[in-house]
């Protein structure tokens, strides 16, 4: 296995020519924009996350401006980012952070691994970048370049190959420079040491890749095994009254798109119907055409039917919390995404 010293060394040497400096996080570093930074990279890749947290900064500059907000303005703003989850947890450590913290973001892992959303790697990645602390991590882009770099086969989320490559992680991790060491081990995975077609001819490591010596790299890390994704098929209402507006109902906080603001949904045309004419509603809708979205899970068939109406009636569901909104509100809002591109293209 690759030695401490000479592989910090080596991939300091690499980041100091080829390394990202002037990422937006970067920049006026501080606990808080490290963890938004973080939080909105989970899953997501850095080209997409730029505008989202420039914006997200633009708003909420400090801790407080976030643990005060609505949860509703915070999901406005993370709309289109998915994984939902992430912005309900930022929004509610925020708070804890004030309450408890007094607005500072702590400097150890398991005061950060105590907030919610905070992982092992997440809390190494905020006190090494934003505290030049040692941090060790091990997202997915290390977890590829460690597996690769010692010729470790079977799927990395497994329990004993996640702790080896822990170990490795931990080994590896040097005592000075961690914030350029972190940014380095995450850059060479997402530049050099790609998923597919890594670059290893400019690799600096290719000397020492246990995977490349034995021909194994497009075989390594061994991907997690596929499952036949299940469909399921919904229906939405999409209700305008006689101003133009729009009826929403806010989802559940849990579950998918949790907290966002949707369409009145059923489980098919049948329900929507029964659900209208119990409203004493008409029954005869529009329908539109059919939204195709994928979820890590399931595959979802969205199938929006139209009804325009000369009156407003409060809600179309029991147990639901609804609300109309015209056009130009629907920014202020959590929206689910395919639902607001729906909205988008709807006069």
């Amino acid at each position: 296995m690759t030695t401490n010293s000479s592989f910090s060394e080596q991939l300091l040497t690499w980041f100091d020519q080829h390394g990202r400096y002037h990422l937006p996080w970067q920049q006026n570093r501080t606990g808080y924009r490290v963890w938004v930074s973080e939080i909105m990279l989970q899953q997501t890749q850095v080209v997409t996350v730029i505008p989202y947290f420039e914006r997200f900064m633009e708003r909420f500059p400090a801790v407080k401006d976030l643990a005060q907000a609505d949860i509703d303005e915070v999901l406005s703003m993370w709309t289109g980012l998915g994984y939902y989850t992430r912005a309900r947890n930022l929004h509610a450590s925020a708070i804890t952070i004030v309450e408890q913290h007094q607005a500072n973001m702590p400097k150890d892992v398991e005061a950060l691994i105590a907030l919610k959303g905070i992982g092992r790697s997440t809390a190494g990645a905020i006190i090494s970048q934003a505290y030049n602390l040692p941090g060790v991590i091990l997202d997915g882009n290390v977890k590829r370049l460690l597996t690769r770099l010692n010729a470790i086969e079977g799927w990395p989320s497994q329990s004993q190959i996640d702790k080896q490559l822990w170990h490795i992680a931990t080994q590896l991790t040097p005592d000075q420079r961690n914030a350029d060491y972190t940014q380095a081990i995450m850059d060479i995975g997402a530049t050099i040491c790609k998923p597919k077609q890594p670059l290893c001819v400019a690799c600096p490591m290719q000397g020492q890749c246990l995977a490349l010596a034995q021909d194994k790299v497009a075989l390594i890390p061994t991907p997690k095994p596929k499952k036949v994704l299940p469909h399921k098929t919904i229906s939405v209402l999409l209700l305008k009254n006689q101003y133009g507006q729009t009826l929403l109902e806010q989802r559940p906080s849990k579950g998918i798109w949790g907290g966002l603001w949707s369409l009145p949904e059923f489980s098919d045309l049948k329900a929507l119907q029964t659900q209208l004419a119990l409203n004493g509603l008409p029954t005869k809708t529009k329908p539109l055409a059919p939204i195709k979205h994928i979820f890590s899970h399931y595959k979802l068939t969205i199938e929006p039917h139209m009804l325009v109406l000369n009156s407003s009636p409060h809600k179309v569901a029991e147990n639901s919390k609804s609300q109309w909104y015209d056009n130009q509100q629907l920014h202020t809002i959590g929206l689910a995404t395919p639902i607001k591109k729906l909205l988008e293209k709807t006069p």
